[in-house]
């Protein structure tokens, strides 16, 4: 079966985002204040083959946690499909 895995990798809340606060700065010097916090993320979109789902779960955990996502720093989710 083939699968897509649309994955988000995000900073821990806990920590410091230099992205995010530069990205911050800059929308307060564009006039939006109004925007309270910012966070900058990776997508990742995984298209894979796999016998059934739970496989496929299994082959996008590996990824996240061996590859992916640095997971003392991020945090990460995902959605799987079947195509």
């Amino acid at each position: 079966m083939k699968f897509t895995a649309e994955i988000d990798i995000m900073p821990h809340t806990e920590l410091l985002d230099p992205q995010g606060k530069a990205v911050m700065l800059g929308l307060e010097h564009l006039g939006l204040k109004q925007v309270a916090d910012v966070r900058i993320g990776k997508h990742i979109t995984l298209a894979l083959e796999a016998e059934n789902e739970a496989a496929a779960q299994e082959k996008v955990e590996i990824a996240c946690k061996k590859l992916l996502a640095n997971l003392i720093m991020e945090s990460y989710s995902y959605q799987l499909v079947a195509n």
